[in-house]
């Protein structure tokens, strides 16, 4: 077992993480599965809850770093964090016992928190009780807000009314949207009733702009509570982030964002003229799906991005503040999920499948689609026509003006916000996993932007394959599973006595035992030993060159469940949280998996590491 609480271990890892020229070694966990301090199971996990400062206190000195999930507001009816809001935070993650304390005024009952504590219907398993939480939760702060205003604390009253002045530009718009879900008994704006609601962000003329002026000057008047209530909760909501981050420096945690490639109902309505009107986001046929996947997402106009001098235009203006906003609140970085979303999409006309023979191509590769041919930046002469138009090398050749085309997004929003605040691009973690097409490739490799390794999904009959130890470059986030997968426990467990076990297990052992003279033996040993796979799939990520290493909760403390199962639907998904009494669970051992790691280097780096070697032999015992 890791020893997480004597401090000469601690610092023994700490000593072999930067032996192994390890920058970052993160925890992945979503907010909603963070454990529960005792007597404090809402139904619903939070890092601003005692139970995540309790996981902050367990990762100090040997995490540097927790990637957290999207952060945005969901619905009743979808728990998947990657639906939000992008600019809106999720009230699930507002921790319901500070509420309860002098710091807060009292504004929320102790009776009020305990009932719904106790009412929690899996209070005693470590599931979320996404429907349960999603009600009470509203009710109680319905509460706080009531109390709120009768109490008129005015050190509180006073930091209210500043954040709502500061942050105006997106939280006008959401509570408005918040305001009108009341009117029409419905918080999926296509359908009200009211074409004036839906389009009141997006007039046509300017007899349009006036008459829906007034409109929404007369719905704030008449939901007046409605709107300060939705901003009062965004306020609370960042009082508590803020919070949690202090708490978090203290124990050299830095918390790392996660940016969906989405867009929530609310945004969408919100920012309507600034997208492609008939156009979806989504994924051409593949390996897990023959149709694709049509994500229903709305996708950006290009033609509102940039102004013809190169400035950012609205969109542009859009998506580089929300980027400086999430720079400013998580100075550990942000991770950009489905880079190839913002580089070169894939898209599909509403109310058809993401096909080729429906209609569907790349936004910015598409030079023979006689609708999408207007914003190509791939000439006919750059596809290689032999390939279909979804395939990822069908762009064969860029010029370099081209791959800075392609890449303004990036060089423009993206990295010029993390500069504005203070970061370089290293702050800029890309999801690269699955489709790579070779403009996000070529834009990737201009700017050096670090993308990620999951070794979990290598081919084992491509040696050169990118996850493969031996070819994970330094500027790489290597881990072995993510949210999507199952826990490397269960893959290695479905490896065991199979063909493509023994075709893993044979790269494994030449990667990190190339100067045993046994390798047959230990192949075979370890493709009849789960336990065996699971350590040295752990080593692997270690003993390769990346700086950077990741680990989703669920590897780190060996839970034998999954967190969520692409392309199904059910409460299971995003549901798994880390038990309540995970400080007594046997996380994996770090220490003699850092130990292995040194070893695998080959013997020139394990004799100049040997004293630390014996230090990790210690700690792992």
């Amino acid at each position: 077992m890791v020893c997480t609480v004597d401090k000469k271990c601690v610092k023994t890892i700490q000593k072999a993480l930067k032996a192994l020229g390890k920058k970052n070694f993160a925890l992945i966990m979503h907010s909603g599965s963070f454990p529960s301090a005792q007597g404090e199971n809402t139904g619903f996990g939070s890092i601003n809850s005692n139970g995540g400062k309790e996981v902050i206190e367990y990762s100090d000195g040997i995490f540097n770093a927790i990637q957290l999930g999207p952060a945005g507001k969901t619905k009743s009816c979808d728990s998947s964090p990657y639906t939000g809001t992008i600019f809106s935070g999720n009230p699930l993650f507002i921790d319901l016992k500070q509420l309860t304390t002098h710091e807060w005024d009292n504004i929320l009952s102790a009776e009020t928190y305990n009932e719904i504590v106790e009412g929690n219907p899996n209070k005693d398993i470590n599931k979320t009780a996404y429907s349960y939480i999603y009600k009470k939760q509203d009710e109680a702060l319905t509460e706080a807000w009531n109390n709120f205003k009768t109490k008129n604390n005015k050190k509180l009253m006073k930091e209210f009314e500043e954040y709502k002045f500061e942050n105006d530009s997106w939280l006008d718009k959401d509570s408005l949207y918040e305001a009108l879900s009341y009117e029409h008994g419905n918080d999926y704006w296509p359908l009200w009733t009211s074409e004036t609601d839906k389009n009141l962000f997006n007039p046509k003329s300017n007899e349009e702009k006036i008459c829906y002026a007034e409109r929404i000057n007369e719905i704030s008047k008449k939901y007046t509570d409605e709107i300060d209530r939705y901003k009062f909760i965004q306020f609370v909501l960042n009082k508590q982030n803020e919070k949690t981050r202090e708490y978090a420096k203290k124990h050299g945690i830095k918390m790392i964002a996660d940016r969906q490639v989405a867009f929530s109902d609310r945004d969408t309505w919100a920012y309507q003229s600034l997208f492609l009107d008939g156009w979806m986001l989504g994924c051409p046929p593949d390996y897990f799906s023959k149709d694709g996947q049509a994500w229903g997402f709305p996708v950006m106009n290009p033609e509102r991005m940039y102004n013809e001098d190169g400035s950012l235009d609205e969109g542009g203006i859009l998506l580089k503040n929300l980027y400086k906003k999430m720079f400013r609140e998580n100075p550990g970085g942000v991770r950009i999920d489905h880079i190839v979303g913002l580089i070169d999409p894939w898209v599909y006309k509403v109310g058809r499948k993401p096909k080729i023979e429906e209609g569907a191509g790349r936004l910015f590769s598409s030079p023979e689609h006689p609708e999408l041919c207007k914003f190509a930046i791939a000439r006919m002469e750059d596809l290689d026509q032999t390939l279909e138009a979804d395939k990822e090398k069908r762009v064969k050749t860029l010029s370099s003006e081209q791959i800075k085309k392609y890449g303004r997004l990036i060089e423009k929003i993206v990295i010029a916000a993390a500069k504005e605040e203070g970061l370089d691009k290293d702050a800029i973690v890309c999801e690269d996993l699955g489709t790579l097409t070779n403009p996000v490739a070529a834009v990737m490799k201009e700017y050096g932007l670090q993308g990620m390794r999951l070794t979990q999904f290598v081919v084992p009959e491509k040696p050169e394959h990118p996850y493969r130890c031996c070819n994970i470059c330094e500027r790489s986030w290597a881990m072995v599973g993510t949210h999507d997968n199952e826990p490397i426990a269960m893959w290695a467990n479905s490896m065991i006595n199979t063909h493509n076990g023994y075709l893993h297990v044979r790269n494994l052992v030449e990667d990190l035992f190339g100067e045993c003279g046994n390798k047959d033996e230990i192949i075979s040993n370890m493709t009849k030993d789960a336990e065996f796979l699971t350590q040295t799939k752990l080593v692997e990520i270690f003993a390769s060159k990346a700086e950077n290493i990741q680990i989703f909760f669920t590897d780190f403390f060996k839970l034998y469940d999954v967190y969520n199962r692409p392309g199904t639907s059910g409460d299971e998904n995003w549901s798994l949280r880390l038990p309540d009494n995970f400080k007594d669970l046997q996380p994996i051992n770090l220490a003699n998996i850092l130990k292995l790691a040194i070893i695998a280097r080959g013997k020139e780096f394990a004799d100049k590491n040997q004293k630390l070697i014996d230090e990790l032999c210690e700690c792992s015992n």
